[in-house]
């Protein structure tokens, strides 16, 4: 059988649909027809570079990972869903035997198969296989361009609530203004932050992240002729610190800062403006070598965390906030595409804006014959 056309990237900046054969599923698994799937930032850095850190593009492979669908087909031994069932897809099988996913941090398994990670093909085709309990049954009052948006909220949920270990009245600050970061301060407002912080260098993305779930927002000034990146986040922090009124002990003081942006002022500025004692959480990537001041993180007794994906109970969570309407996913929905124009929905997002000039936050692609208005 082979009516599974697919999205495919064959080199850098060479994508093409394909028909590809469908998969066959193991008794523990389930086929899904995908309806829904969000272009990821690590979706157009494989389609620009080819490569992400040591995940390297060396055969054709279908791009695509935040998906949501319709089951198709189920395994002799599935019980948890049947043929029909609209569910959110989570797209990493792990072992469930090493050590990592037997502490409950499957996350970490080293030979986890995730969609659109090189070699394994991803979600934007009609069909996908997965392990039936990483299909997640949506609530009636949640579409399935919603179940899509629960895997960048299950981002933001294992950040934020896992790793951040965030408590009611404490304050946030996040970097970045894309999705992540944006999910990222919903997630810490529904848990009951005190104050969400925004920053970001593009004005529009600050006014919608106030509007969104920042209680303020920070536009950083610009650098000056020869000042070093050290020296600018010097000044960021302090600059950042007496607008905001931020203090480093006290109910002033910032408890978990989280960069979703990666750039290297941005994690230099969130380490002198969390608290003493505080947590700094990693979610975004960009520069992999990036200068830190240790004087800082160790006077200041920092706490410092890598984010890798998300682990157990973080897309329960994030459908049980979305499902409660605490974080509202449909805002960030900003461009539709039809599955023959997935090349352009890709140009679009590298691009950050539609030949309207419509800056994109989240594009959504529809599975093949799908209409992009379909709930």
């Amino acid at each position: 059988m082979s009516d599974n056309p697919s999205f495919v990237l064959k080199g850098i900046l060479d994508v093409e649909i394909q028909q590809k054969p469908i998969p066959e599923i193991d008794p523990n698994e389930v086929l899904v027809e995908v309806k829904k799937t969000g272009i990821c930032g690590s979706d157009v850095h494989f389609l620009v570079h080819g490569r992400i850190g040591d995940f390297v593009v060396e055969k054709p492979m279908v791009l695509g990972h935040e998906a949501a669908g319709v089951v198709s087909k189920v395994g002799s031994r599935v019980t948890n869903v049947k043929v029909g069932d609209r569910v959110a897809m989570e797209p990493g099988a792990t072992c469930r035997r090493c050590e990592a996913c037997k502490e409950g941090r499957y996350q970490l398994c080293p030979d986890v198969i995730f969609a659109a990670t090189p070699p394994t093909d991803g979600t934007l085709a009609r069909y996908y296989r997965l392990p039936s309990d990483l299909a997640y049954p949506l609530p009636p009052n949640l579409s399935l361009e919603d179940g899509a948006m629960m895997e960048p909220l299950s981002v933001a949920v294992h950040a934020v609530s896992n790793l951040g270990a965030l408590r009611s009245n404490q304050s946030v600050a996040v970097f970045g203004c894309g999705p992540v970061g944006l999910l990222c301060m919903a997630v810490a407002k529904a848990l009951g932050a005190s104050r969400v912080i925004a920053v970001d260098i593009v004005p529009s993305r600050l006014e919608f992240a106030k509007a969104y779930a920042a209680t303020d927002i920070f536009l950083p000034p610009p650098m000056e002729k020869d000042e070093s990146r050290v020296e600018f986040s010097m000044r960021n922090a302090q600059a950042m610190k007496e607008k905001l009124g931020i203090a480093d002990r006290g109910p002033q003081a910032i408890d978990l800062v989280l960069d979703a942006s990666g750039a290297e002022v941005s994690i230099q500025t969130g380490i002198r403006i969390v608290k003493s004692g505080g947590t700094y959480v990693q979610v975004g990537m960009g520069n992999p070598n990036v200068n830190i001041d240790m004087f800082v993180v160790i006077c200041k007794e920092l706490v410092l965390k890598g984010s890798f994906r998300y682990g157990p109970g973080d897309y329960p969570l994030a459908i049980a906030l979305a499902t409660s309407g605490k974080v509202d996913v449909k805002p960030l929905v900003s461009h539709r595409f039809p599955f023959t124009q997935a090349r352009e929905a890709f140009e679009t997002t590298r691009n950050g804006k539609s030949p309207d000039g419509k800056g994109v936050i989240k594009a959504i692609i529809s599975g093949p014959d799908v209409d992009i208005n379909e709930a």
